[in-house]
């Protein structure tokens, strides 16, 4: 939990997040996958909230600033979609800023969902 703790500290998203939080959310999650070097760092993961049937929302997709363009991303992206819990899921979607949206279009996802729109309530 240390490893993920510390990766999500180099992400906007992330950072900030306490170990407590850390684990509780990972906790919370269906499924996780996680990416580790030949010293058995961390270097990658992703985690899922699903229903195993119509949707999969992909969370904390994060790849080392020392790993990235080595198709880890890739690597991720791809053992999420095809985990064996996950493989037939109907949806698989995520949040990602405009400047990703390449990268996510290559293994099938598209920000065109019709009129769906993103709506947040703060949970003061």
């Amino acid at each position: 939990m240390e490893q993920l703790y510390r990766l999500y500290q180099m992400e906007w998203w992330t950072k900030g997040r306490s170990i407590e939080e850390t684990h509780r959310c990972v906790a919370g999650s269906q499924v996780c996958v996680g990416l580790v070097d030949v010293e058995g760092n961390l270097v990658a993961f992703a985690r899922v909230v699903t229903d195993f049937i119509f949707k999969a929302l992909i969370f904390d997709v994060i790849v080392s600033d020392a790993e990235r363009r080595t198709g880890l991303g890739e690597h991720l992206i791809r053992l999420v979609k095809g985990h064996e819990l996950l493989r037939n899921v109907r949806h698989f979607e995520l949040y990602c800023l405009p400047e990703l949206y390449g990268f996510y279009r290559r293994y099938g996802f598209s920000e065109d969902v019709g009129a769906v729109r993103l709506m947040r309530c703060v949970n003061a």
